[in-house]
């Protein structure tokens, strides 16, 4: 049998590590566990024993309730990944529910590690996402959409985003990620919030401004709603 050409094997590799976000499961049901005897690290959770998984392990309640909107933002996340859901583990998926006050924002963040669907269920949101500088002349284009009930809207993985409440009343929207443990980067705390500090030679020249600036936002309270 003759081998495939380098270039063949090339663009198989790359096209199955494009794929290769969360690992796929090669059991029906992995509920996670953690197990303080391992001294292992893996890249994810260990799993329960299957015979001793039940109903319960499959389902999140925490969606039921609202979640505290009364911070400096005027939202707040109510996560449900592995983390908080352990029947989620190995399934690639997760959920996030979010509260919004009139004028309540959820600051632009990224999740690295998955793609997010919202849907708003309540309320008006303004909602974007940047480009990366992929795009010929459209280096750092701002994608963004005024929502209604109903509306779906789409974050591509590893893209700063964000939602804001513009009408009058409290809005809702819920939404899916493509994995089990998305995490969140808010681009201002770990700007400005990092610890230990970024060096502000690095800020200043970054951003174009004075090193008081910088000081100034050192100081600000970075609130994480999530």
């Amino acid at each position: 049998m003759k081998s495939l050409p380098i270039s063949l094997l090339i663009l198989a590799l790359a096209t199955a590590t494009a794929f290769a976000y969360d690992p796929s499961p090669l059991q029906d049901i992995c509920v996670a566990i953690d197990d303080p005897k391992s001294a292992v690290f893996v890249n994810g959770k260990f799993c329960k024993d299957p015979k001793q998984a039940t109903a319960d392990d499959f389902v999140f309640m925490k969606f039921r309730n609202p979640g505290n909107t009364a911070n400096p933002l005027g939202s707040f996340v109510t996560p449900a990944t592995v983390l908080e859901f352990p029947g989620l583990n190995t399934l690639g998926i997760s959920m996030a529910r979010i509260d919004f006050t009139p004028s309540g924002l959820n600051p632009p963040h990224i999740h690295p590690r998955g793609t997010e669907v919202l849907v708003v269920v309540k309320g008006t949101l303004l909602v974007g996402f940047v480009a990366s500088n992929q795009l010929n002349n459209m280096l750092d284009h701002l994608f963004t959409k005024v929502l209604y009930k109903g509306d779906v809207f789409v974050f591509p993985i590893g893209l700063i985003h964000f939602q804001l409440n513009t009408g009058e009343t409290p809005a809702l929207a819920f939404a899916g990620l493509s994995s089990q443990n998305p995490r969140v980067i808010i681009i201002a705390n770990s700007v400005f919030g990092a610890k230990p500090p970024i060096s502000a030679d690095v800020l200043t020249k970054a951003f174009q401004v004075d090193k008081k600036v910088v000081d100034d936002l050192r100081t600000k309270f970075w609130y994480d709603n999530n």
